[in-house]
Formats: C-alpha cells, structure tokens, sequence
C-alpha cells in the first residue's frame, strides 16, 4: 500500500467504511490485494474515535492467508495501544513524531 492509498483508506475509515467494530477505537479494514475480492485480502487493524479523523493509527496489518484473525490478546493489547494514542495530547503526537516512534501519512501530498 502506498501513502496516497493510506490516505483513502483513512477517509473510508472516518466516513465509517469499516468492519467490524472491535470496541471502543479499535476497527478492522479489509483490503482487497490487486486482482482479487476482500476475501483473500490484507486486514489492516487501526485505532481511531469519531469525529476526529485527523487522527487515525494504523497499528497492524496482515494477510488472511497468513493468519485467520487476531487473538483476544493480540485484540485486547492493540485495543489499550488505540485507546492510549487517541487520547493523546497534541503535544504528545509531536514527540512521538520527532522521536521516530510513528510516523504522519498525509492526504493529498
């Protein structure tokens, strides 16, 4: 995926295009791999809460036929890790960026 499509992504996922819910800011995206349907595709897990699309992590990715789902713990710590980003500060977002520990994708660059 590259940044442009990372960013549409972020759009559908604002605009609700996701599924399913995990509970409190954790979502699922299926992404369909270039010339095949979303049932063999990536599932990208990101944190994020409504309205603030401004902010939304993309915290794992994988291909379902390289893993059938997440487990309840892979669910619960990556819920705690979407939780924690999206009450951040914006102070905070900006020393994570200058420290390297994430990174900014823009739309429309």
């Amino acid at each position: 995926m590259n940044i442009s499509e990372s960013a549409s992504e972020a759009e559908d996922i604002a605009a609700g295009k996701v599924e399913p819910n995990l509970g409190g800011c954790l979502f699922k995206k299926r992404l369909p791999r270039p010339g095949s349907g979303k049932s063999s595709s990536y599932r990208i897990l990101v944190g994020y809460k409504r309205p603030d699309k401004a902010r939304i992590i993309f915290l794992y990715a994988f291909t379902k036929g390289d893993k059938a789902n997440i487990s309840t713990k892979e669910e619960a710590a990556l819920s705690l890790v979407a939780e924690a980003f999206v009450s951040t500060t914006e102070r905070q977002v900006q020393e994570l960026l200058a420290a390297g520990s994430i990174w900014e994708v823009k739309g429309h660059e």
